[in-house]
């Protein structure tokens, strides 16, 4: 994708937007219930950072994937949580506690891995001419769109609580129209190649996230995790920041064909989101 204000400075500002929103709904309280309750939070931060990037470079070989569709998934696999999940979580009921205090911790460790991920996927599948991501200035770049808006975020909800409460919800919907927007964004960069692209990448995808759903509820459920934490770490494993995904692609690797798998996923992600959702509140009505 070429430099642009929609790449260059909306992206970004959406994204922070998003993440500051997210920051509302965030205290010091959250970070310490992974460490009260350590199984559930191990669990699924190894699903989230760990598994999730494995699971998508094997798909990227076993679908025969290569340059920077390849480099697109890895990404999308690099940007675990985010606000999504945690509303996701939210409507099926699941613990909400659990998927806020994960997504607060991911929100910090990925930007250490975010950038190692991507150069990796870079160099393997063939992108070695494409821009790649300096290590201390990407961190930089991310912690100024992700870490430092929901610090300010949880800053606002301490100090202000309920003026932070009267705007969680206006931020919440604000913060779904521009994801939307940037997913349409996205797909109408490459509208001439999308169903071509969505051929190629959308089984891919599809696999990507019914795989990370399903493993991650049955390995919650081999440990013996509680209901509610079981689908909490489905979700989690399963629901990606793919605003983040696509604010990397475009607006720091400037490359709109990656962007192509992750918007995918992330209309894919809403409708398997959707089946969660229904289900799940039906059995808890059972």
């Amino acid at each position: 994708m070429q430099e642009s204000i929609l790449t260059a400075v909306f992206l970004p500002l959406a994204l922070a937007f998003i993440m500051l929103g997210m920051g509302l709904s965030l205290s010091i309280k959250d970070f310490k219930n992974i460490i009260l309750f350590p199984k559930a939070g191990v669990i699924g931060l190894v699903n989230q950072l760990i598994l999730l990037p494995i699971f998508g470079f094997a798909l990227v070989n076993l679908f025969g994937l290569s340059g920077a569709l390849a480099v697109g998934v890895m990404i999308l696999a690099a940007c675990p949580g985010g606000a999504t999940s945690n509303l996701i979580t939210h409507l099926s009921r699941g613990d909400i506690a659990l998927s806020i205090s994960l997504t607060a911790v991911t929100s910090f460790i990925t930007i250490v891995t975010i950038p190692l991920i991507v150069n990796f996927a870079i160099m393997h599948f063939g992108e070695e001419g494409s821009i790649t991501l300096p290590i201390g200035e990407t961190i930089i770049q991310i912690m100024g769109v992700t870490v430092i808006p929901v610090s300010i975020g949880m800053f606002l909800k301490k100090r202000f609580p309920g003026l932070s409460q009267k705007a969680d919800r206006p931020v919440r919907i604000a913060s779904a129209v521009f994801f939307t927007l940037i997913i349409l964004a996205a797909i109408l960069k490459e509208r001439d190649s999308i169903v071509a692209f969505f051929i190629l990448t959308g089984p891919v995808m599809l696999s990507l996230n019914v795989l990370t759903l399903v493993v991650g509820y049955f390995i919650a459920t081999a440990f013996v995790l509680p209901k509610r934490q079981r689908l909490t770490i489905s979700i989690e494993s399963g629901i990606q920041n793919g605003t983040l995904g696509i604010m990397i692609a475009a607006t720091l690797l400037k490359n709109s064909e990656m962007t192509i798998p992750i918007a995918i996923y992330s209309l894919i992600m809403f409708m398997t989101a959707t089946l969660v959702i229904f289900f799940a509140n039906k059995k808890s009505q059972a």
